[in-house]
């Protein structure tokens, strides 16, 4: 469950540091307070994309830190295998930093990339948005739901369903290059060989390119090299008086003689002696140098047709020796493709056949346990639906099948539903209004609840195009769903609200210049104080608040009666 959430410097919210409880935790505040920006911040810390406008004014960096505790010795397994473990106290914190132009995201103290944070997350909270309801209104979305409600047993099928359909593909591709006639077989081996022949033909050697080039280069600057070379000979030389190698010589000639009388200058005698030994050595090497120089005009010629040709071939056909040695072999393989053309395609026909009567086979297995499991979780769906106050529901799920195979099988399924007696079931995307799909999802999740092992669930105003004895359903199915989940909740309706196991109230204030959103949680009395200003807005009267106090001692009553069913 999710035990804490600090935010700073994020949009309106200066700092916020605040501790959850299980079971249902109410989120209240006027309209424009910054419940949905405190939404955004918990969808950020979970890896969803930023934004320098998060960063509140003024500031350079935004910070989110979410704490986690991990009960559940299979969920903790979970997290080890994605490689965020939690620690030995149980607890997972994930943090991000949001600077300008990135953000640093940290699980347990531990940098981790964006998409090995999200990994994570998804195993601990999952968020229904304002408008995730209207996702409804796409049938993808519906096989979506289904699977997650029969992963169990579709999941193995699903996983190796996956495996041959990438190999289908992968043949079929392969395949698609068989499809030339025999004339156009010829010409592109013809063509292949004569580019094999090419490139054998050069015979090109490991770092050739490179030695060639260097021989190139000095061939080719030979008369600038010997120049410099002949003045560096002349002023080491001995053949002027005012050579660098004469007067060496005469210093140390100087410094031995002065030596004689002051034994502390024999150091530095030994270095006079060993600095005109080094330029003496050097001047043999500028001079060994200067007399190789020396080439014929011929072997300057042979070694840049060389080196054109080297290039030539790596131009054509990769930047360098191992990439040209890559495109022989792609050519050689690609040849013997060709010399057995109609041997490996019939092979690719008929392997192709057996991966299609597996995907047939796979997709069929599939599609029987989808259409099983369909009509228990129309029927749980349709239960939950009676619950939130749809009295003459129907609810099942149509499947039809696609002309083409996927990595997610042939279905294609689609919810179905009737509000009236006597109307027949027609897809719910035609029926629905707004706030019946806002409670349409809510019967999902609350379905999926009993089965699902993510241990917080955020809800974001639920109760969207919804009041009254529809609100109250709605209430007790939140609190339904609390009894084995931790449930967020943001919601303007009272009924909602008195369920709350922790209550907390967003406020917009303006202090020192500046807007800041601050969260609080709120104690009893405070409760029936925010259930009040819900109830009554801005009169609040003794009467809104005894009101106020039985709605919530009748919430009270309704979750003790759910926790003896």
């Amino acid at each position: 469950m999710l035990l804490n959430l600090y935010v700073k410097n994020f949009a309106l919210i200066d700092e916020a540091d605040v501790s959850f409880g299980e079971g249902l935790d109410i989120l209240t505040g006027e309209t424009g307070a910054g419940k949905s920006i405190l939404i955004d911040a918990v969808g950020v810390g979970l890896g969803a994309k930023t934004s320098r406008n998060f960063i509140r004014s003024g500031q350079e960096y935004a910070w989110v830190e979410l704490v986690f505790s991990v009960d559940s010795e299979k969920l903790a397994k979970r997290l080890e295998a994605c490689g965020t473990p939690p620690d030995e106290d149980g607890l997972l914190i994930v943090s991000r930093k949001i600077l300008e132009s990135r953000s640093l995201n940290k699980i347990n103290d531990m940098t981790v990339t964006l998409a090995k944070l999200k990994e994570a997350t998804a195993l601990l909270i999952d968020i229904h948005g304002q408008h995730e309801h209207q996702s409804l209104f796409h049938k993808a979305k519906h096989l979506e739901i289904l699977d997650d409600y029969c992963r169990a047993q579709i999941g193995p099928v699903k996983q190796k369903l996956g495996e041959r359909y990438r190999v289908y593909l992968n043949m079929k591709k392969e395949l698609a290059e068989y499809q030339m006639d025999e004339k156009a077989r010829q010409r592109e081996l013809d063509f292949i060989r004569f580019e094999i022949e090419e490139i054998r033909g050069a015979n090109i050697k490991d770092g050739e390119e490179e030695e060639l080039a260097a021989r190139h280069r000095k061939m080719l600057h030979a008369r600038k090299i010997a120049e410099e070379l002949g003045s560096v000979a002349d002023i080491l030389g001995t053949d002027r008086y005012d050579s660098a190698g004469e007067q060496l010589s005469r210093a140390v000639k100087q410094l031995k003689a002065a030596s004689e009388y002051d034994e502390a200058l024999f150091g530095m005698s030994g270095q006079m002696e060993e600095i005109e030994n080094l330029a003496s050595d050097l001047l043999r090497d500028v001079t060994g140098y200067l007399e190789e120089l020396t080439f014929e005009e011929d072997e300057f010629t042979e070694v840049e047709e060389r080196l054109n040709r080297v290039r030539g071939i790596q131009a054509k056909y990769g930047r360098d020796y191992e990439a040209v040695c890559e495109a022989l072999a792609l050519r050689e393989e690609k040849e013997r493709k060709l010399i057995h053309y109609e041997e490996r395609r019939r092979e690719l026909t008929k392997e192709l056949e057996e991966v299609i009567d597996e995907l047939e086979e796979l997709c069929g297995q599939l599609s029987h346990v989808r259409k099983t499991e369909s009509f228990k979780l129309a029927e749980s769906i349709r239960n939950a639906l009676v619950d939130l106050n749809f009295l003459d529901v129907q609810f099942t799920m149509a499947f039809t099948k696609l002309e083409h195979y996927t990595a997610n099988g042939y279905d294609e399924a689609e919810f179905l539903i009737s509000t009236n007696v006597g109307e027949e079931v027609r897809p719910l995307g035609q029926v629905a209004s707004g706030g019946e799909l806002s409670r349409i999802m809510l019967a999902v999740k609350a379905v999926l609840a009993d089965s699902d092992e993510i241990p917080t669930l955020i809800f974001d105003e639920i109760d969207s195009g919804i009041s009254g004895r529809t609100a109250q359903k709605v209430s007790e199915k939140l609190a339904y769903i609390a009894k084995h989940h931790q449930v967020l909740c943001i919601t303007h309706l009272p009924q909602i609200a008195a369920m709350a196991d922790c209550h907390y109230r967003i406020q917009k204030k303006a202090e020192g210049g500046k807007t800041k959103t601050k969260i609080e949680k709120l104690k009893q009395e405070e409760t029936i104080e925010e259930l009040a200003r819900l109830l009554g807005g801005v009169s609040i009267t003794g009467a809104v608040l005894d009101n106020a106090r039985e709605m919530k001692a009748l919430a009270k009553t309704v979750k003790y009666q759910q926790d003896f069913r």
